[in-house]
């Protein structure tokens, strides 16, 4: 049998990542930043944690920085056009 462990903190980052309504994705984003935050202080404290889900939260926080990178952009350039040259 298959069993793949989930962490409380990939529940807020799924929600961030695969919020579609503009208006409420930066308020996912720091949800999940607020928790995954909160789960690393954890580990740190107690020394827990496996690899995996270090290497998972690793991956989560730069999912959630390009989120952010992108809201930045489209507030910055909501025309579409970006300030890369082709």
């Amino acid at each position: 049998m298959n069993m793949t462990r989930t962490y409380g903190w990939e529940r807020f980052y799924e929600e961030a990542i695969l919020e579609t309504n503009r208006a409420a994705l930066l308020r996912r984003i720091h949800a999940a930043q607020a928790v995954i935050d909160a789960r690393i202080a954890e580990l740190e404290s107690d020394h827990g944690g496996s690899s995996d889900e270090r290497h998972l939260i690793v991956t989560a926080l730069q999912g959630l920085k390009l989120l952010r990178e992108q809201i930045e952009d489209a507030t910055q350039h909501p025309s579409g056009q970006t300030t890369e040259r082709r």
